[in-house]
């Protein structure tokens, strides 16, 4: 199949719509549903991401992609029991692929609500069972057991978008986009990152584990499929605060960071106690622990609100405690698509608990954004390599 008809493009009064190859057959097949025009750059994107991170670390890797960013992106490591009641998979069979998406859907249930999944090996049945019970828009992966196409078709009343993409798929060298009638041509990003990526650190503090090289890796791959200007974090091999398409460095930093914060703070003992009403929905209480952890909740519950959704009237969150909390995270990681113009990034990325940056350095301020790292033991490396994506 060369090409294939779409509904319409990214609103539905681009008409007519439809992706295609100028040579050669389409690397995908649609298995389920009708997958639009911004579903396919979601799940394009997505899956470069995956399988880069595949091919760099050995392990199964997933991603929660929304507006051709990703909310969440992860490794599947194992989940310790307070992240599996966290992303709400307690009492549920997990392989290391179903790990994958249960972190990177947790990096940020907000903004993963609706989502693009790409998953970097075949789906299993696992997996399929924590896709079942999320609000998704569909899936990309390169096949899907019997038993995992099953129960991903019943999704949505029978209309979730499946699409299964050939592995072996290597895109021309050279790329092209159309925009107002112009044709961009360019060479395809083809970097990949291994140790030699950090090997120019430019702090007085030099140590950096394999388990920071191995999150760093993580944010750099992330980053090039992210809509610039961006920053991540991530932290046990998994993303887990994501600041994209802003036109400023530092708003890049506290948007992400501000997602970290919220990530860290899902995991203090009053939000994981919250007293849900059991007929409360996943999205519901996503919401909840969102306005919970935010300064609106006494307006909230002012509202009387709660009680739709609580059994008990909760105890607040207080901002001391969320500022205890916060105070003793360490150990996340931080990368950057471009240089940090200045120190400010720094000193509110170490907010969130940043220990290891990696940047491409080349800013006339480089040396007061080192010594801000200095200020604070945090260790960075400038790798050289800008990271825009449009």
């Amino acid at each position: 199949m060369k090409e294939l008809e779409l509904k319409y493009g990214c609103n539905p009064n681009q008409r007519p719509a439809r992706i295609f190859m100028r040579e050669g057959e389409l690397p995908i097949t649609v298995l389920n549903g009708k997958p639009g025009y911004i579903n396919f750059l979601d799940a394009l994107n997505a899956w470069q991401l995956v399988k880069e991170l595949r091919q760099a670390t050995g392990l199964p890797a997933a991603a929660s992609f929304k507006h051709v960013s990703p909310a969440g992106a992860a490794l599947g490591l194992p989940l310790d029991d307070t992240l599996k009641k966290m992303y709400f998979v307690e009492d549920t069979e997990l392989s290391p692929l179903a790990c994958a998406y249960a972190r990177a859907r947790g990096a940020d249930r907000m903004s993963s609500f609706g989502d693009w999944i790409a998953l970097s090996d075949e789906c299993d049945e696992a997996t399929a069972k924590v896709i079942q019970h999320e609000v998704s828009d569909g899936v990309i992966a390169p096949g899907y057991s019997a038993a995992a196409l099953a129960i991903l078709k019943t999704k949505r009343k029978g209309g979730y978008n499946i699409v299964a993409i050939d592995p072996s798929y290597q895109p021309a060298p050279v790329e092209h986009k159309d925009v107002f009638g112009i044709t961009f041509e360019q060479g395809r990003n083809e970097l990949k990152f291994g140790d030699d990526t950090f090997s120019n650190i430019v702090t007085r503090n030099r140590a950096l584990t394999d388990e920071q090289k191995r999150d760093l890796t993580l944010c750099l791959i992330a980053l090039k499929y992210t809509q610039s200007n961006s920053v991540c974090y991530a932290q046990g091999g998994q993303l887990i605060g994501v600041g994209a398409g802003q036109q400023s460095r530092i708003h890049c930093t506290r948007l992400a960071g501000n997602k970290a914060d919220i990530w860290q703070l899902r995991h203090h003992p009053k939000v994981l106690g919250l007293p849900f009403r059991p007929d409360v929905s996943r999205p519901n209480r996503d919401n909840a622990i969102d306005v919970y952890i935010s300064d609106e909740w006494e307006d909230v519950l002012g509202d009387g609100v709660w009680a739709e959704t609580f059994t008990t009237r909760p105890e607040p969150l207080t901002p001391a405690e969320k500022k205890e909390w916060l105070s003793k995270v360490t150990g996340v990681c931080l990368g950057s698509d471009a240089f940090f113009p200045f120190g400010d990034n720094i000193e509110r990325a170490r907010r969130s608990g940043v220990t290891a940056i990696v940047e491409p350095g080349g800013s006339i301020r480089d040396g007061q954004v080192i010594e801000t790292c200095d200020k604070y033991g945090i260790v960075m490396a400038f790798n050289g390599i800008r990271l825009f994506h449009h």
